[in-house]
């Protein structure tokens, strides 16, 4: 059974869907840890729920190789198998990412490679998606190397994109399959079907 590092910023609604599929025995792992870089977050009061442990490393106080030393300390002496960033926002250092090599995953709000990369994260992702006029936007989960949402595909959901579509109405479409697929990656890596062969993702 791995053990998992669930990765937050904000509310951790895609880190009660994982809980909730490993509740219901559909996840085969343990969430040995959630770490949030913002204190107050409602991810923790999360993790107090299900009697995980919870650190905080508030990235307005502490520089970002603070920050990254105490998040690879507090997942190794929690022997994590597997990171899951979870709506996380700050950078992680290439010695978490050498060390976790292939073990990092991601959930996006966008079918990468499209409105992805530096300065796309959150309500910003759709308004871009929707002033561009696509038909179709979704979500990918995928695996994270030293660039920013440039790592190997393991998942994709489409999600049409309605003409009277907001940002907001977009994102709260589209969060509901992150619902779905992060945990879904999740599941998959912890039964041993997911492997990398160059930058494909062949699940088996």
């Amino acid at each position: 059974m791995l053990k998992i590092g669930v990765l937050v910023s904000g509310g951790g609604t895609n880190l009660q869907a994982i809980i909730d599929d490993i509740k219901s025995g559909n996840i085969k792992g343990e969430i040995a840890v959630v770490i949030t870089d913002r204190p107050e977050v409602y991810s923790l009061k999360r993790a107090e729920n299900e009697g995980i442990p919870a650190a905080v490393f508030d990235r307005k106080i502490m520089t970002s190789k603070e920050l990254n030393a105490n998040i690879l300390k507090e997942l190794t002496e929690h022997n994590v198998d597997l990171v899951v960033l979870a709506g996380y926002l700050s950078i992680l250092s290439k010695e978490i990412i050498e060390r976790y090599q292939n073990a990092v995953i991601n959930i996006h709000p966008s079918l990468i490679p499209s409105f992805c990369g530096d300065g796309y994260h959150g309500i910003n992702v759709h308004k871009k998606a929707l002033e561009y006029g696509v038909k179709v936007s979704g979500c990918t989960v995928h695996f994270v190397d030293e660039g920013t949402d440039t790592g190997p595909i393991i998942l994709q959901k489409a999600v049409e994109v309605s003409d009277d579509d907001t940002p907001e109405t977009l994102q709260k479409k589209i969060l509901a399959y992150e619902h779905q697929l992060l945990p879904l990656a999740v599941k998959l890596i912890c039964d041993g079907k997911v492997s990398i062969s160059g930058r494909k993702v062949i699940i088996r």
